[in-house]
């Protein structure tokens, strides 16, 4: 599409490149609760399993996985969702400002050095 200027020139119409607050990402997440100690446990099917001290009441497992996500991903908490699961073990995860990809990269790597929390 285009539209026309001031002076009658026609310039295209650039679609503006994502930022940060445009990226966006889904993860799925096994979450086992009640853990010794918090961390990246590895690939899980297509999602992810991850450990979370916290117990599952009153949304204490939620907010647990939330915060260690943020820790591992570099991500503040703002930026993570659990957008299904809420009452599960098997969640899916919303993250904002970072490309799929790269959450990938990160799970990966924190979990290949067994990071703990």
């Amino acid at each position: 599409m285009s539209r026309r200027l001031d002076g009658g020139v026609q310039q295209a119409e650039v679609p503006a490149l994502p930022g940060p607050e445009q990226l966006r990402a889904r993860l799925s997440v096994k979450v086992s609760p009640g853990a010794a100690k918090s961390g990246v446990v590895g690939r899980h099917g297509a999602g992810w399993k991850v450990r979370v001290a916290a117990v599952p009441e009153d949304g204490k497992a939620n907010a647990a996985l939330v915060r260690f996500l943020s820790e591992v991903l570099d991500l503040p908490a703002r930026c993570i969702a659990i957008v299904s699961g809420h009452a599960s073990r098997d969640k899916t995860v919303e993250l904002s400002g970072l490309e799929h990809d790269e959450a990938e990269r990160r799970l990966t790597d924190a979990s290949a050095g067994r990071k703990e929390l």
